[in-house]
């Protein structure tokens, strides 16, 4: 049997069928992420969990997604893209199972860790199928556009469709809308979607790896446990440490390899060091927002989880409407305007939200949702191109692998360093109490906002070029000792019109 030609209407099909496929595991990954939040205090009333066990459920799914991605798009370039693909969409799909039978809060985080780890291999390996399957450069940008609009609707609708399931069947039924969708997912790919590697591929680096996973493990897990423990107790000043010395290590290791799994040479570049700080923040505000105002609707103001979900959905309708505008917005006058703005209406909406009480006017958070939801969508798309455009094009999979790692790092960031300081300010479990805990956190997003504007101004210099050209040269001379299969250009996070990122 021969393939179809890529160009030819049977190529298309066959392309759209792989699109499909694709966008179906994205779809069930990032509902997940937002759906479980609005779950959380119901989570919490059935198994009798503290803030400290809430945050690790969420944590536990993007700790594995932060510490395994790039290992997983290397993995599947050596040994087959469709095969990792498939062992992704069979754990995550086996964890979900697992999720929604859990006995204990116990369970139910090694259970997410597990989803963590297939739902790593998922959305880089993908994006290379992707590519792969359009050879074509305006079909390859059409279906990743149409990947991104994906993306941006699965945010949107996650608090909704969670809001929906736990209101109705309870919140493991979160859990069991993964399964028939994932199931359906496996099957249409062992049959629509061919197997492809890399022509060249990089070798492993396991002792990269190892300290990638103990800075993020040590740093996430002091954080959250400090507020409990005590942030001057011996384990977790000890853990702390434990951090810094593995961050330390990592660029000096990195540079003595000539296939590092994060080469420092890329944090020369001050645009993609710039695009890395912006998505940890940007997606440190989103995961931070969504734990705080989930605990404040519900706990506070004692909605249910429905009426929680659809009150967020003039932040949705935010993301929505700003990412397509700042697509063109990036492509027409650069990536300043859009984060600098974005910065600002971050930081305006966290401000007005500093003084959070249980009887704070409707409008004001409507106000305040809108404007967060606008500022997120005009930051995303500036990202991925910022740090695209700051490196080679033979290194652009990798550099936008790193940024997207840089997302899920903001996620544990905001849920770990928010709950933690929920935690440590709530001395009596009064509706008034979680409110004013809640002040310190919108302080933290606030500056957060600010920190994006900022950068979003300082990236865009002619000092920041000079650097810039240094960096690139060196990272061409890289890339040329190791050559780069074309294919894997998007390996990860590519550059996209108008859509979020996952």
């Amino acid at each position: 049997m021969t393939t179809p030609h890529p160009l030819t209407d049977g190529g298309r099909r066959r392309g759209q069928l792989v699109l499909a496929v694709c966008c179906l595991s994205l779809l069930i990954t990032a509902l997940d992420t937002t759906a479980v939040n609005v779950a959380l205090p119901a989570v919490g009333h059935d198994l009798h969990a503290s803030v400290s066990g809430l945050q690790w459920t969420v944590d536990g799914y993007t700790l594995a997604v932060a510490a395994f991605m790039m290992l997983a798009g290397s993995t599947a370039d050596r040994i087959g893209r469709r095969r990792v693909f498939q062992a992704g969409l069979a754990l995550f799909t086996a964890g979900s199972l697992a999720c929604s039978l859990a006995p204990t809060l116990g369970w139910l985080i090694a259970f997410r860790v597990v989803q963590g780890l297939g739902a790593s291999m998922l959305n880089p390996v993908a994006l290379s199928i992707i590519t792969h399957a359009f050879p074509d450069p305006r079909e390859r940008t059409r279906a990743i556009g149409l990947w991104g609009t994906t993306v941006g609707l699965s945010l949107a609708a996650g608090p909704v469709v969670g809001g929906l399931l736990v209101a109705s069947t309870g919140w493991r039924s979160i859990f069991w809308i993964n399964i028939p969708i994932g199931v359906a997912a496996l099957v249409l790919a062992a049959v629509f979607v061919p197997e492809s590697k890399a022509a060249t591929t990089r070798r492993p680096d396991p002792v990269g790896q190892l300290l990638v996973v103990t800075i993020l493990t040590s740093l996430i897990f002091a954080i959250i446990e400090g507020s409990r423990r005590g942030y001057g107790s011996t384990p977790i000043i000890g853990l702390f440490a434990l951090s810094a010395v593995a961050v330390a290590a990592l660029p000096g290791y990195e540079r003595r390899r000539e296939q590092p799994l994060v080469d420092p040479v890329f944090f020369r570049s001050v645009p993609f060091t710039g695009s890395f700080v912006i998505a940890v923040t940007a997606f440190l505000v989103l995961s931070g927002f969504l734990f705080l105002n989930t605990l404040y609707l519900q706990e506070v103001r004692g909605f249910s989880a429905l009426h929680a979900g659809l009150l967020t959905v003039p932040m949705a309708a935010g993301i929505a409407l700003a990412s397509p505008l700042s697509g063109r917005l990036t492509a027409a006058r650069g990536p300043r305007p859009p984060l600098v703005a974005a910065g600002l209406l971050i930081a305006a909406a966290a401000l007005m939200l500093t003084t959070l009480a249980p009887t704070t006017p409707w409008a004001v958070l409507l106000a305040a949702y809108v404007l967060l939801g606008t500022g997120f969508g005009l930051v995303n798309t500036p990202i991925t191109s910022t740090a695209v455009a700051g490196m080679p094009r033979a290194q652009a999979g990798v550099s936008a692998a790193i940024t997207t790692t840089g997302r899920q790092v903001g996620n544990n960031l905001g849920v770990a360093v928010l709950g933690s300081i929920v935690a440590a300010h709530t001395r009596a479990p009064d509706h008034a109490g979680i409110a004013a805990a809640s002040h310190p956190g919108w302080w933290v997003l606030a500056a957060g906002g600010l920190v994006i504007a900022a950068m979003g101004l300082a990236i865009i210099t002619r000092r920041a070029a000079a650097a810039t050209a240094t960096a690139t040269a060196t990272a061409t001379r890289v890339a040329t000792r190791v050559p780069t299969d074309p294919s894997t250009a998007f390996s990860s996070a590519p550059r996209m019109r108008g859509g979020a990122q996952a």
